[in-house]
């Protein structure tokens, strides 16, 4: 990582700093450390996130509805950076040399910022997730047509039509734009968000330009998160109990690394 530094983006905002890819593997093992430091914390937030994931497909089954578990699937991860904003504290505390905590203290901290900005960017990342969700809903319609949606619940056929597998790549392309987007917007926001007092804004905007100001770091950033995500979702979401707090604990570090904590 280079010493270079740019001026911040906005009142509040942060210097950023040159990144290189080697911060993608600090941020992991500092994320690792801070997972084995606190584990009971880290399986706590995740807990939150995979019973979500499971009362949300029980739903879909009972409905009939099974066929939204395939967007919900790919655009349910979009929420995990604000799920993680309780494991960003937790490494903020462990970096300051706090190490001992109640878990009320963290849920404390986490109520208190409704009354800060991170309201206001929780609202930006739903809205996106629901948009998400209705878009995915009209290529199913558009592709396969609106009786697919009543069949595809009694049968999986349809996707296998050449119409589904044009559905399917059309809209695993353009699910890739939709989250890479909302990466760009969330990537350091949140955790600038819980560690200066910033309008949400500005913390998007800051987010924004550490992506192109270090494009290539960013980008295996973004992929590590998506397949390490896919990865742990494949057994039952149970993976997440793992790899959902060492992501939400290496965000916090790749907050760090991209950001100059001082001004000069």
């Amino acid at each position: 990582m280079s010493d270079q530094s740019v001026h911040p983006v906005g009142e509040g905002a942060p210097l950023l700093r040159e990144m290189s890819p080697g911060d993608v593997l600090t941020a992991l093992r500092l994320g690792l450390r801070d997972f084995r430091a606190k584990p009971m914390m880290g399986l706590f937030f995740a807990n939150v996130y995979v019973i979500g994931g499971w009362l949300l497909y029980i739903f879909f089954f009972v409905t009939e509805q099974i066929w939204w578990a395939l967007p919900i699937t790919v655009g349910f991860p979009l929420l995990g950076p604000f799920l993680a904003v309780g494991l960003y504290e937790v490494s903020r505390r462990l970096e300051v040399g706090e190490t001992e905590w109640e878990r009320n203290a963290i849920l404390g901290v986490i109520w208190r910022q409704r009354l800060r900005q991170l309201p206001s960017m929780a609202w930006v990342v739903i809205v996106y997730f629901l948009f998400w969700s209705f878009f995915a809903h009209m290529l199913f319609a558009l592709f396969l047509g609106p009786s697919a949606l009543v069949n595809v619940t009694t049968s999986y056929a349809y996707l296998l039509q050449p119409e589904g597998i044009s559905m399917l790549l059309v809209g695993s392309a353009i699910g890739a734009v939709f989250a890479f987007v909302l990466f760009s917007l969330t990537v350091v926001s949140l955790p600038l968000l819980l560690d200066r007092e910033v309008d949400f804004v500005t913390a998007m905007i800051t987010s924004v330009a550490v992506v192109r100001q270090n494009p290539k770091v960013m980008g295996i950033w973004a992929v590590v998160i998506a397949g390490l995500t896919f990865l742990a979702m494949l057994p039952g979401l149970l993976g997440l109990y793992v790899v959902l707090p060492i992501l939400g604990h290496a965000t916090w570090h790749i907050y760090r690394l991209a950001t100059v904590s001082e001004r000069p």
